[in-house]
This record gives C-alpha cells, structure tokens and sequence, in this order.
C-alpha cells in the first residue's frame, strides 16, 4: 500500500483508478502508525477547506484532494468518547479485604466508610479511596529495636521516685478502634503512640521506688501503662487501642548491676530464711495450741468430776447423818456391814483373829463356786471336773453349813466388836 493513497478506504468504489486502473489488490489490512498518519492528513485536509485554501504548494500539489466523510469522523470520536468514559467509569471499583476498611473521600474530604468486598466509587477526581488495616497487630518497641540487646539508650534509661536510674525495655501491642480518627484527627498516629507509651512509663517509673519497678511491680507497672496511654490516646482521638503491654527488661545499669545483683540475692535469702521460720511457726504453735487446749479441758474435767464427786459425798454423808440422828446404832452397823462387805467382797483369803481358837482360814465359798462354774464353761472344761484353787482332791467336800461351834464364836466375837465400837 502506497503512503499517498489517499483511497485505502474506499476500496476504489468511486470508479477512479490509480494509475493501475480497476480495484486495488487485497493487501490485509494497514498497520496503526499508517492509519495514525491518514487520520492526521485528513484532519489537516479539513481544516484546510475551512481556511479556503485550495493550493497546498511544495510537495503537495501533486497529491489529489482528500476525501472524508463528516459521519465516519462522528462515529470515530464518539466510539473513543465511549470508550474512554467506559474505562473512567470502570476505575471507581475497588476492593476491600478481609479485615480492612475503605474510607471513600470526596474531593479530600471524607464522606463514607465501606466494609470488604467489591465496592464502588465515582471515579477520580471526583472521589477517591484508601484502605486501612483494623485487624492486623501493630508492635511499638520502646527502649530497643529488635532484641534487647540493641538497646536505645536514650528511650531506656529513667529516673525513679528515689533518684536511682534504671533501665527499661518494653513492648506496645495495639490495634484500630476507629479508622476514621487514626487516618484524619492526627498527622502521624503512630509516631503518637511511640511518644506517649514514653511518657507514661516515665511518669509511673518517676512515681515509684526502684526495688518497687525492678521486682515488686513489673506486672503492676506494665497494666497501669496501658491504662494510662489508653486515656491519652483517647483524648488525642487517635483511634488506637492499647491491647498489651510487655516489659521485657527492668535492670540498672551495667556499671552497678554486680552490686544489685548482690542486693537481690541477699534479699532472696532473707525472704527464704523468713518463709522457713515461718513454715516452722505454723507446725510448732497449733501443735502447741492443741496440746494446751487438752491439758486445759482435762483438767477443767478433773475439776468438774472433783467438784461432783466431792458434792455426792457431802450429799451422802448428810443423809446418812440424817438417818443417823433417827436412829444411830442401826446405822452404826449398817455401815459396819456394808464396809466389811466391800472389803470381803475383794478378798480371796480372809484371817480372822479370835480368841481362845488361834487363826482360822476362811474360805469364801461363793467365790470358789464361782471359780470353778468359770473354769467348766472354759473350751475343754465341759464334762471335767472342775477343782477349785486351794481344795484337795482327796479331801472330802466342804459343805455350805457353818458348824454351831464356830457360828456360835463368830456371834460373840461380832458382839464384843459392837460393844467396843459402841463405846
């Protein structure tokens, strides 16, 4: 295809030749900087009519006039125009992930927040968007960067209440409440939480003993942080939330740690030595305890058995002194008789001294019938004979009948007892 021919179009419908006479050959279809260059010499050719200019002199005069149809130009542009409003109109879709926020902006301003998924927008400039993290865990280290050996001096080292400088390194874990405070109310937010997690470490350090943020109240020190740079945060209207706090060191300095070292394990000791006395404490003294409070109710018994006992007799005693005064040699021999009944009932040989009749050995029968009943119903006393201690075998049986002889003895021997007695 030749650059000057001006007919590529038109397929030779007008009639004309070119020299070749009849239609052109089928050559495929003209490559984009050839159309580019007809379109931009038809464009000239136009706008030259309009100026009136017929002769287009120099190189040109030889080239026949150029022939464009006002509806193929319309058709043209307006199919661009589409086209470009298509893809305008095509850039206002945006995506929101899982886990994000988009903030949709008009001119600048902000108009509307929009949850994940496929959204859309007028396109710019008009309206644009951006997209904010609200899940995701943000870290702020203060006092080091990376591991606590890296450590930053000039954020670590604090003051405490009694003039000691120690040296702390904590972490901040925090997340988006609010996408629209964190991006619009503040310029640098996150430079914010750097600066106030700072100032309230240093504010509580400031208020405390070094014993007390060293050891005693690590954890106590790292939840009154968080509370305290949350109220900041809220009244800055960040939109950040403090979700934890992490002390990761608490030392002094290097220059005096040997001797804090000391300190501390002095202190371990002496806290040890104290839970040990008192571990011994609390098993000697309720031991002690209980063996007092026995002895106390024991002898509180003893007491009230004494105190009873002793009342009984004075009660009994005034009875029988009472019966006494009714008639007092009955009472004198029955007591007599009840006396020597309890003496004999606990005597299995009794010596009775008369006179005229020298010793005489009693024998309690009734004790020896009851022996020898105990000794047959024994395993292997049944059918035997049972013998009673202190009786022969071969001797005769011993009757239950006193002889009148020593009955008659045994009366006068009581009578005479009574009469001394009764003097």
């Amino acid at each position: 295809m030749s650059l000057n021919d001006p007919q590529w179009g038109n397929r030779g419908n007008d009639g004309n030749d070119d020299g070749g006479g009849g239609r052109r050959p089928n050559q495929g279809p003209p490559d984009l900087d050839q159309l580019w260059r007809d379109l931009n010499r038809r464009l000239s050719g136009i706008f030259d009519k309009k100026r009136g200019g017929g002769d287009r002199g120099g190189d040109g005069g030889d080239r026949p006039p150029v022939q464009f149809s006002p509806k193929f130009l319309g058709g043209g542009i307006g199919l661009l125009l589409v086209l470009v409003l298509v893809v305008w109109l095509a850039s206002g879709f945006y995506i929101v992930d899982a886990g994000q926020r988009g903030l949709v902006l008009q001119f600048g301003r902000y108009k509307e927040s929009s949850e994940p998924g496929l959204r859309w927008r007028l396109p710019y400039p008009i309206q644009s968007h951006e997209l904010v993290n609200i899940a995701g865990v943000r870290t702020l280290e203060v006092g080091y960067r990376g591991t606590e050996r890296n450590k930053v001096l000039k954020e670590a080292l604090m003051l405490t209440d009694d003039e000691n400088i120690i040296n702390i390194q904590f972490a901040v874990q925090y997340i988006l409440k609010d996408p629209v405070d964190y991006v619009f109310a503040n310029r640098n937010p996150d430079e914010a939480v750097m600066q106030v997690a700072e100032t309230a470490i240093r504010q509580i350090v400031g208020k405390n003993k070094m014993d007390f943020v060293l050891y005693e109240g690590r954890e106590q020190v790292a939840v009154t942080a968080s509370q305290l740079m949350q109220e900041i945060l809220d009244r800055y209207k960040t939109g950040i939330l403090i979700s934890k706090v992490t002390m990761q060191n608490a030392q002094p300095p290097e220059q005096v740690q040997a001797a804090f070292d000391d300190a501390v394990k002095a202190s371990q000791d002496r806290a040890r030595q104290k839970n040990e006395g008192q571990a011994y404490a609390n098993d000697v003294i309720p031991r002690a305890r209980g063996t007092a409070s026995r002895l106390f109710e024991e002898s509180e018994g003893y007491k009230q058995r004494v105190i009873a006992t002793a009342e009984g007799d004075a009660s009994r005693f005034t009875q029988i002194y009472a019966e006494y005064a009714k008639a007092p040699e009955v009472t004198r021999s029955r007591m007599y008789l009840d006396t020597m009944q309890e003496v004999y009932a606990n005597t299995s040989k009794v010596l009775v001294d008369s006179k005229g009749q020298g010793n005489l050995l009693y024998l309690p029968l009734d004790k020896l019938i009851q022996a020898a009943g105990a000794v047959a119903a024994a395993p292997g006393g049944v059918g035997s004979s049972a013998e009673a201690p202190g009786v022969n075998r071969s001797s005769p049986p011993i009757s239950n009948e006193v002889p009148p002889q020593m009955s008659e003895g045994r009366s006068r021997e009581t009578l005479r007892q009574r009469d001394r007695g009764g003097r």
